[in-house]
């Protein structure tokens, strides 16, 4: 996520926490920005760091941003570029 989608994501996660989690997943800048990135757009949901990329590899992430959907037990139920689709994810929610 980035700066123009950062405010838009947190108020989604806030939202929805009760149906789904949010987790963010941080590998283009040095931890300590990543830091000041969620201080910055007072970010609450969980949050992970992968300085290697290896994230991005083995969850074929082409870009920034992404976003992608799991159920609790793995399976992808979709996947995004750009701004995440609220309605589109709401309803797969809803429909799994």
């Amino acid at each position: 996520m980035c700066n123009r989608e950062a405010p838009g994501v947190e108020q989604f996660a806030q939202q929805h926490r009760d149906t789904l989690t949010v987790l963010g997943l941080g590998t283009q800048d040095t931890f300590g920005e990543a830091q000041q990135f969620r201080d910055r757009y007072g970010i609450s949901f969980p949050f992970v760091w992968d300085a290697s990329f290896t994230s991005w590899q083995k969850l074929g992430i082409p870009s920034q941003p992404a976003s992608i959907l799991f159920l609790p037990q793995g399976k992808e139920l979709g996947r995004w570029n750009g701004k995440i689709p609220e309605s589109q994810v709401l309803e797969l929610v809803a429909n799994s």
